[in-house]
């Protein structure tokens, strides 16, 4: 008998033996219920109450009991197969002595009584265990069939097979105009026209939904908005970070996200480019560049940051975003123990990261200028405007060096003639060491490739630190130097020099002792986690053989995690809820049968990404009207079974696009440097502690202003103000964040491009209609897709009623409004019609269907 049951008093042992053992009897005769399923009934009961005490890491271990091991808890008698009633672990849950009751009550732990009966009859049952799901291989599962017409494709059988089975049918399709709003903001994230509204709605060809489908997925803006999830798991910016808060050239890596989502390039290529693109035999720049996936990371120029902690920051945090994008885990507990629930060891942690620990970096930025900041290993990829700026100051200098490379010879010899005047050798002169020791050598002994050396050692001090104080003396020398400095100075701003990532500099790795870079121990070699397929022997012992390992035919993780979040993109939710974590604290898939069919669809598909999402879309699932009916409210509110679509707010950054968009002001200009559109005056100001760099915000002008928020420079210390509900960008983030707070209309009620776009959008509806009736239903296809029904227009022209009885009273207010922002505004327009009705398209602008993805 286990030591902790011992402890029990013998009274109450005697009690709750006989009478579980009654219960037990009860359960044995009762009639046959399906078996419980470990990893979908036990297994999340015990990771949440039970691992970190009694799981695999050792420093943690109470009583030296394992529950995460079947045959480690046989052993301890916490479970008994042969005489279940007796288990000690069932006592343990059973028992109300504080004392000994498990979890113990200080634990903030406590098992509800569904799951004391569920760990009771899994008991009664034999108390089987299973490997966690997600950690073996897929296999297509067989499709249900179906006599019914609903079903498109193998998704919705699925599906329906699981609805059916919970009693629950489909829900209708949606109308035309809500499909159409639903696939331009899931597919491109921006608005169709009125145009491209009514000629889908009047298409009658049987087919007229998938071609909508498939020229939306051909357009450019595909990939820009399929970037935006990439972007958050690459904890993408444009800068730094910290005080010192540097920009970069990362957003050419953006520009190739966006340029390989609408190429098509298969998963296995995207992901292994990012991940050991530099590594690659005859790597390209376009490869080298995706490598940056892993230089999106913070860096620490602060004065008092240390280089070398640093330089372990990053590469801790460089292998959590790995793992949880790639892995879909949460590996960081590895940094300091043994994992509290997941088979991953501090040893499987450290082994993996000495394949990233080979980067030749420092930890802390290089400041090119006040304003660039980036940390070597970087490309220096001068662009078309540098290439033409450089060449004119190469021929300026080129031009006046003519003029004073006589001067400077000339000064040169006699400054070497000044030097030796006295006959003695360089020593105490400010020579180079090395210049010294040649020349502390007999004349006559000296070598001609002594001499040659002594000579060009001379000409190289003298030319940096000699030459540029004789300006004083010479002008043309002082503008020369000028020129130069100017020449560098611009380089150093205006150089493209994206990070990249490079095995230049292997380093011996080992397990740091609780996570501390200072105190390393045991020495270890590059391996993939022992718990998961081992890696095939003919591979490289690198980033680049652990990127190819990730799509081996038996690899359980890769293809879930990145099918989970395409669903998860155009359902709001992945087939597993908890898209960071497939590990055994995950929810377990309602629909694991789907999740599997598609993981291997997509892997069979030859990792096609399109082809997976245009799956998706045009499913009868997917088609579904998002209406919720009382009764499967009650049912499934989650939505978890998929009887319904999913009705979800927008993101912040696809509603300022939409926003641009429908008042026609958008510039749709692929990739490309961040712009700065309109945000809050002075929202810069607090990073300004030194005089150092001047960090007033460089507002853009002209069509900068509106181009998409993809586009937006993105400062990791105050993030865009307008985009409300996105990523800080600081760590990886795979999981959508929806929020609906009424708070966001502090944003899109008063927010500047929100205001403008109504009044642009007001005043292109008055340029084109001259009735007002006519005029609101411009604005409401606009921004909603669909025509405003005549109670919609009503309500409507009494809006517009009462802001014209305002701004007709209030003239100055009337100009005020419908001057703001920096598009020019149409002067013959009266300003009182015109501010009335840019009120009234802010408001539409506000409608919780604007707002909302259907």
């Amino acid at each position: 008998m286990c030591t902790f049951l011992r402890r029990l008093p013998p009274v109450l042992l005697a009690t709750l033996t006989g009478s579980l053992a009654a219960g037990l009897s009860v359960v044995a005769v009762a009639d046959e219920p399906e078996r419980l399923n470990f990893n979908r009934d036990i297994r999340p009961i015990l990771a949440e109450n039970c691992f970190y005490c009694h799981g695999q890491d050792v420093n943690k271990r109470e009583g030296d009991l394992r529950l995460d091991q079947r045959a480690a808890a046989v052993e301890a008698g916490a479970i008994k197969p042969d005489d279940p009633s007796s288990s000690s672990m069932l006592l343990r849950i059973m028992d109300t002595d504080p004392s000994s009751q498990m979890p113990p009550p200080a634990s903030n732990r406590k098992l509800s009584e569904a799951q004391k009966q569920a760990l009771h009859r899994w008991l009664a049952e034999g108390a089987e265990y299973e490997s966690h799901w997600a950690f073996v291989a897929p296999a297509r599962p067989e499709v249900p069939t179906s006599n019914s017409e609903w079903p498109r494709n193998a998704i919705d059988h699925l599906v329906q097979a699981r609805l059916k089975a919970n009693g629950l049918s489909p829900s209708p399709e949606a109308d035309r105009t809500t499909l159409i709003k639903r696939l331009y903001s899931d597919l491109i994230g921006l608005p169709p026209t009125p145009e491209e509204v009514s000629s889908f709605v009047h298409n009658n060809a049987s087919d007229a939904y998938e071609q909508l489908v498939d020229r939306l997925m051909q357009s450019d803006h595909y990939g820009e908005r399929m970037a935006l999830p990439w972007l958050d798991a690459a904890r993408y910016a444009d800068s730094n970070g910290f005080q010192q808060d540097g920009d970069t050239w990362q957003w050419m890596w953006r520009d190739w996200i966006v340029k390989s989502l609408n190429q098509n390039l298969p998963f296995d290529k995207f992901s292994i480019w990012q991940l050991a693109g530099d590594l690659l035999p005859d790597a390209t720049v376009e490869q080298k560049i995706a490598s940056g996936f892993n230089r999106n990371h913070l860096l620490n120029g602060e004065g008092g940051a240390i280089a070398e902690e640093q330089r372990f920051v990053i590469l801790f945090d460089r292998i959590d975003t790995t793992a949880t994008t790639f892995l879909g885990l949460t590996m960081s507990c590895g940094q300091c123990h043994d994992h509290k629930y997941d088979p991953i060891t501090q040893r499987d942690y450290y082994s993996l990261m000495d394949a990233f620990n080979r980067v030749p970096e420092t930890g802390t930025p290089q400041f090119f200028s006040s304003r660039i900041r980036v940390g070597n290993p970087v490309l220096e990829l001068p662009n078309d405007e540098v290439i033409q700026k450089r060449d004119e100051f190469d021929k300026s200098i080129s031009e006046l060096e003519k003029t004073t490379n006589p001067l400077i010879d000339a000064a040169f010899h006699g400054w070497r003639v000044g030097l030796f005047a006295d006959g003695k050798p360089g020593e105490g002169k400010g020579l180079p060491e090395a210049v010294v020791k040649l020349l502390s050598k007999n004349e006559k002994e000296r070598t001609e490739d002594e001499k040659k050396a002594i000579e060009a050692e001379l000409r190289k001090h003298f030319d940096q630190k000699v030459r540029d104080s004789l300006g004083d003396k010479i002008p043309t020398i002082a503008q020369l130097t000028a020129l130069r400095k100017q020449r560098g100075d611009y380089l150093n701003d205006n150089m493209p020099r994206p990070m990249i990532m490079s095995d230049a500099k292997p380093r011996d790795t080992h397990v740091l002792t609780r996570g501390e870079y200072l105190k390393p121990g045991e020495k270890v070699s590059f391996a993939t986690p022992a718990f998961l397929p081992p890696m095939n022997e003919q591979l490289p012992k690198n980033r680049l053989g652990f990127a190819e390992w990730l799509f081996g035919a038996e690899q359980p993780l890769t293809a879930r995690v990145q099918v989970n979040r395409m669903w998860q993109h155009f359902f709001g939710s992945g087939i597993v809820k908890t898209a960071e974590d497939f590990g055994v604290q995950s929810e377990y898939p309602v629909h694991l049968d789907l999740l599997d069919w598609l993981a291997v669809e997509f892997r069979e598909s030859g990792w096609d990404m399109k082809k997976l999402n245009r799956l998706i879309v045009t499913s009868a699932t997917y088609r579904q009207s998002s209406k919720v009916p009382e009764s499967l409210r009650v049912a499934d509110p989650e939505n978890k079974l998929y009887a319904r679509a999913p009705r979800m707010r927008m993101p912040a950054i696809v509603l300022r696009d939409w926003a641009l968009a429908a008042c026609e002001q958008i510039d749709k200009r692929l990739g490309g440097k961040p712009v700065y559109p309109y945000q809050p005056d002075g929202i810069w100001e607090s990073l300004a502690i030194t005089k150092e760099r001047d960090f007033t915000y460089p507002a853009s002008s002209g069509q900068d202003l509106y181009r998409r928020s993809l586009y937006t420079f993105w400062r990791r210390t105050v993030g865009p103000a307008n985009m409300f509900d996105a990523s800080s960008r600081q760590t990886c983030k795979v999981r959508l964040s929806q929020t609906s707070t009424p708070l966001h209309a502090l944003t899109t009620l008063n927010d500047p491009t929100w205001v403008e776009a109504a009044r642009l959008l007001a005043e292109k509806s008055m340029q084109k209609q001259s009735e007002l009736t006519e005029q609101l239903q411009n604005a409401f296809r606009r921004i909603l897709c669909r025509d405003a029904n005549p109670d919609e227009i009503a309500r409507l022209m009494q809006a517009w009623d009462k802001q014209y009885a305002i701004y007709s009273q209030d003239a100055n207010a009337a100009v005020e409004l419908v001057s703001v922002g920096a598009a020019p505004r149409d002067q013959t327009l009266e300003p009182a019609k015109h501010a009335a009705l840019t009120a009234v398209c802010l408001a539409i602008y506000n409608l919780d269907e604007a707002l909302t993805r259907e």
